[in-house]
């Protein structure tokens, strides 16, 4: 099943049901209102949106329309939560090697997490909006899982039952105010501006075989300014998606609707490319000496899409750098 958001001036969107082939949808709201009304009740709405897919999908909904990816908005416009990990290791071991940072502790075995900002979500195509290009302004390409209600302390066998929808995710980072932020002792903050998503959240069922031990098993495909970037598979996350939520879940519950992400995904061997320019940069800087690949300008575009047989799975995240107006100006 897909779904998607629609903008309609409300916080949380109009829900709608996306074909297969992402061609076209069909209004939900007699089933929930927007996406988070259906996740917060899943077990009454999930059976009814899977009949209007069906139909869809066969050419029986009787007022479907053409879905256009661009006029969406993140399947969640805003969350209960943004719980982001790191999971792949080598992302966070190119780092190190490259820029000559200090082990972490336990790092092999008790994830990486931050909590974001989720009040504001970010549409594929929607502008990335932002102060200064000296802030070092970088994409990350991720995967994510919206959640139902975890209860605190689960294990990561309940937290694997408890994932509803996939999503697709560009995480998006101040290189230049990171280090600054983490060695305050608080992490990020002003680093992590709003996170942008792929049109459509999907159920794990859409993906086949390619969804296995809690792993969305997909290349990421990246394009920036139109060039290849990277393909990245999302089979090797150390951590599975499962035990993230345990992880975020330890201490506290977590509502339905929050969302979970992969961290940058990252492949050993360099074959594949990057998901992210602080990620070539150690590469080049491991390689050479020195990174070479500048940071974001105004006026770059990236674009990120994974596949499953030759189909795209969430659609497209198509997003342009550009200057943030300040309050005041142009008044």
């Amino acid at each position: 099943m897909k779904l998607a958001t629609l903008k309609n001036g409300s916080k949380d969107g109009r829900l709608v049901v996306v074909s297969r082939d992402l061609k076209h949808a069909v209004d939900a709201t007699e089933v929930a209102p927007s996406l988070l009304s259906a996740v917060e009740t899943w077990s009454d709405c999930a059976p009814r949106l899977l009949a209007l897919y069906d139909q869809l999908n066969d050419g029986r909904a009787e007022v479907a329309f053409d879905f256009d990816q661009q006029d969406a908005a993140a399947p969640l416009p805003r969350a209960p939560q943004w719980c982001d990990g790191s999971a792949f290791l080598n992302h966070g071991m190119l780092m190190q090697q490259a820029f000559n940072l200090p082990p972490l502790p336990e790092i092999e075995t008790v994830p990486l997490m931050y909590q974001g900002g989720s009040d504001d979500l970010l549409g594929a195509g929607e502008d990335l909006a932002l102060p200064d290009e000296a802030h070092g302004i970088d994409f990350e390409g991720e995967f994510g899982v919206i959640v139902d209600n975890v209860p605190m302390g689960c294990s990561a066998t309940m937290a694997a039952n408890r994932i509803l929808l996939l999503v697709q995710i560009n995480d998006v980072s101040l290189r230049a105010m990171a280090p600054f932020e983490m060695k305050r002792g608080f992490g990020f903050f002003q680093a992590k501006p709003s996170t942008a998503f792929a049109p459509v959240a999907v159920t794990p069922d859409e993906i086949g075989d390619a969804w296995r031990a809690s792993r969305v098993c997909l290349d990421l495909a990246l394009e920036y300014n139109g060039q290849w970037f990277g393909d990245p598979n999302g089979a090797e996350m150390n951590f599975g998606f499962d035990q993230l939520i345990a992880h975020a879940a330890a201490t506290r519950r977590l509502s339905a609707g929050t969302i979970v992400g992969s961290g940058t995904v990252s492949n050993a061997g360099g074959k594949k490319g990057s998901a992210c320019i602080a990620e070539r940069r150690a590469i080049e800087a491991i390689e050479t000496g020195a990174p070479k690949t500048p940071f974001m300008k105004f006026g770059d575009r990236i674009r990120m899409e994974a596949r499953w047989r030759d189909k795209s799975v969430f659609g497209a995240i198509d997003q342009r750098v550009v200057q943030a107006i300040r309050p005041g100006q142009g008044d």
